[in-house]
């Protein structure tokens, strides 16, 4: 296999390797199996593999206490040959270019694989939003934003919450951007909040995309399935109680503060509720306490890692008993991870096609903004269901018929899309 870089779980040197790195070497990897396969020249993976622009900005904050602290911020373009950009913005300390980077590439082949005309972006700033004040936390958008906008806008770049961000900080971008441009620009951002232009249904999108999934995947009621959800957060939390309404036992999930497992089935209300609360799942009187790794190595039939990458390692995964892994979190598997499960028969529904949800109804948002008109949650719901699971008979398909696995079926569809839009537009 030609290589543009030789990703690696090992590093070469006793220096430790960060997880944006390693999540880059990941994406890199799976790219170049998709050039393997489609026959990619060179010249054509090497424009594939590096990012239109990549921008890092340094963003001072005003502490309450006067103090001025400076952390970086970043955004990156990785392709813009289907349409105009988009992709999430996290604030998370671990974040760092080769992260967004990742990101980014991975949200090209997600939206080519789900058909909507967009490109992938990402951006981030390193810093802990749990750090900050709420007055604190509004400056650091707002300058991250000021430092950004020359390549940021409907037509250009979209940007939507991910990571350490939500409604909220969405409704500071738009009116930052606003205030430059002299008149309001909803469409600036993609927001589940109605207040700002958006559509409601926005906020969940992603945890239903992994509902749908996870579904099909099952090919059959999920009566009585067991499903483990590894970070009960913006997506996992949801996703638990949309697989819990659909029938699955919903047994064990974990955030930041801890994990908890009831083999006859969480409450996943009263657990919301209760994280709500206290600030998370930890101690929750009708659970009993579990180890993180416990969680992913439990016996169950469905395991969705909703958290940050590189969660299911080498390491870890000739533990993992789950026989259906559903990737609500991007890039959560290493490379040297998937070739175990695949070789120990599990099925893994890969984050680009498992998680599109979010921005294919930021994308049926836009279209309900350009014909001016409003579609019902139960319309949009229906959309989004039909688009994720068209995907996902595709990507079946060609699984089956190539002998490879779902992973690998994906890239091979989205990066050939996008290969192909190089091709046709001269580039």
């Amino acid at each position: 296999m030609r290589t543009l870089t030789v990703p690696s779980t090992t590093p070469a040197t006793t220096a430790p390797v960060s997880p944006g790195r390693q999540a880059l070497d990941s994406a890199l990897f799976q790219l170049d199996q998709a050039a393997d396969r489609l026959d990619l020249d060179d010249s054509l993976r090497a424009v594939l593999a590096t990012p239109r622009r990549s921008l890092t900005v340094s963003v001072p904050v005003r502490r309450e206490d006067g103090r001025m602290d400076v952390v970086q911020g970043f955004r990156v373009q990785h392709n813009i040959t289907r349409g105009p950009a988009k992709g999430g913005i996290r604030f998370h300390p671990g974040t760092d270019v080769h992260e967004v980077t990742a990101l980014a590439m991975g949200m090209t082949w997600k939206c080519a694989l789900a058909g909507i005309p967009y490109g992938g972006a990402q951006g981030g700033v390193s810093v802990d939003p749990a750090s900050l004040s709420a007055r604190e936390l509004e400056r650091v958008t707002r300058r991250y934003v000021n430092e950004v906008l020359p390549i940021v806008g409907p037509e250009r770049d979209v940007p939507a919450p991910e990571v350490g961000t939500d409604r909220r900080t969405m409704a500071w971008i738009m009116d930052t951007y606003s205030v430059n441009a002299g008149y309001p620009v909803p469409g600036v951002m993609a927001d589940g909040s109605a207040a700002c232009g958006g559509a409601p249904e926005r906020a969940e999108a992603t945890s239903r995309g992994v509902r749908f999934a996870t579904l099909r995947a099952m090919r059959g009621s999920p009566g009585g399935r067991t499903v483990a959800v590894q970070g009960f957060g913006k997506v996992g939390a949801p996703a638990a109680r949309h697989l819990a309404d659909a029938g699955a036992l919903v047994v064990a999930v974990s955030d930041s503060t801890g994990a908890v497992v009831n083999r006859s089935g969480l409450d996943v209300d009263g657990l919301r509720a209760w994280s709500k609360e206290t600030g998370g799942v930890r101690g929750y009187p009708e659970a009993d306490p579990l180890s993180h790794d416990d969680l992913l190595e439990l016996d169950v039939d469905v395991l969705v890692p909703a958290a940050l990458e590189g969660a299911i390692t080498e390491e870890n995964a000739p533990r993992i008993r789950a026989g259906l892994i559903v990737e609500g979190a991007s890039c959560p598997t290493t490379p040297g991870a998937d070739r175990i499960l695949a070789d120990a028969g599990v099925t893994v529904v890969p984050d680009i096609l498992a998680n599109a949800g979010g921005v294919i109804v930021s994308y049926l948002e836009w279209l309900q903004e350009a014909q001016a008109r409003s579609w019902s949650a139960r319309e949009v719901d229906a959309r989004l269901r039909g688009l994720v699971e068209n995907a996902f008979d595709t990507v079946a398909e060609v699984s089956a018929e190539c002998g490879i696995t779902l992973r690998q079926a994906a890239h091979v569809i989205g990066v050939g899309r996008v290969a192909e839009a190089h091709r046709s537009r001269g580039l």
